[in-house]
């Protein structure tokens, strides 16, 4: 290992703590998606206990999606330049 990674280790180590967390029990979620369970297993994968479809839709109707709003903005302000 190079000594930056052992430093990183060594860091991220430290940083761990033993204390168990402060928050317990079920976040609260919309209730269309009561008994939505999400996790991280070791190799970084999203499991869901929620078919991913619904969940994307769910997404899709109640959430904005920021960078189609940006985009829309720009195309605006292009449209405006060209007029003048």
């Amino acid at each position: 290992m190079e000594e930056n990674e052992l430093k990183l280790l060594t860091y991220i180590m430290a940083k761990k703590s033993d204390k168990p967390s402060k928050k317990q029990g079920k976040p609260r979620v919309h209730k269309d998606l009561s008994g939505l369970e999400i996790s991280i297993n070791q190799f970084g994968e999203i499991k869901s206990n929620m078919d991913i479809e619904k969940l994307n839709e769910f997404l899709d109707k109640n959430v904005e999606d920021k960078k189609l709003i940006e985009r829309e903005e720009t195309l605006k302000n292009k449209k405006k330049k060209k007029k003048k």
